[in-house]
């Protein structure tokens, strides 16, 4: 017999006047592999019509579809109503700006991380479009590959402590776009270069230690791993023992 489900979904609109913020219980059958992008479509198709949620690619890439599921920050579209109880709570992430119910502005948070730790490549080289791509070596593409599979899902910042009470917190996923530029021999920025970013509490030694960001990260980033070595670094730099090419070796993957 296919189990009844309990959906606790909190409902709020900040545009309208009259909303208020609470949860709001409704009920579902559960059918073979049915997920929560599933769940909420059919919720939303057959009992609340005006219940607001982030989905796009159905496949884990996108990373719109993050939501806090009974109290932990994850992908809705990869997250089985099999793998979870009855009563499944839902509820927006925190640290972003509420749009409405499950839906938050990751956008202008990210964009505002991006500008905030120039993720580019910087250099003083002349642009030349008719000249051969600069090639790198595979052992280092593949490192860079391997922070670049970051989705900007927001789940890591929703798990942070430290970025749920400091609005000036980088948090894991600003820290590991710089362990990715540290890695690009394209980037002419040095260790010099990041310090006075990365090195006060609101970079890396503002991370109080909780684990949380490499806890629920959908893509299993090598987060921790980033944020030991530039720790490392950024302590070399302050006694003036850092060389200069030293960010171009992160040793993160195998």
């Amino acid at each position: 017999m296919a189990r009844q489900l309990t959906f606790r979904i909190f409902r709020y609109d900040p545009s309208d006047p009259g909303s208020k913020p609470g949860f709001v219980d409704y009920k579902l059958e559960e059918t073979p592999r049915l997920n929560l992008f599933v769940a909420l479509h059919r919720i939303r198709e057959q009992q609340a019509p005006d219940l607001q949620f982030d989905f796009v690619c159905r496949a884990g890439v996108c990373g719109s579809c993050g939501m806090m599921i009974n109290g932990r920050p994850t992908l809705g579209c990869r997250t089985l109503t099999a793998e979870l109880p009855t009563t499944i709570t839902l509820a927006p992430m925190p640290a972003f700006k509420l749009i409405g119910d499950l839906s938050v502005d990751t956008g202008t948070w990210f964009r505002g991380m991006s500008e905030r730790v120039e993720s580019w490549i910087h250099t003083q080289k002349k642009f030349d479009p008719t000249a051969e791509e600069e090639r790198m070596d595979n052992e280092t593409a593949e490192k860079i590959y391997e922070l670049d599979r970051c989705i900007e899902c927001g789940c890591c910042v929703a798990g942070c402590g430290t970025a749920n009470i400091r609005e000036d917190f980088l948090g894991a996923t600003a820290l590991n776009r710089i362990g990715r530029f540290m890695l690009d021999p394209r980037d002419e920025r040095d260790s010099e270069d990041w310090f006075e970013l990365v090195s006060t509490d609101e970079g890396v030694f503002g991370c109080m230690g909780l684990m949380g960001c490499d806890d629920v990260c959908p893509k299993e980033l090598p987060l921790l791993e980033v944020f030991a070595y530039m720790r490392r670094r950024m302590t070399e730099v302050a006694r003036g023992k850092a060389k200069p090419d030293a960010g171009t070796c992160l040793p993160v993957i195998n």
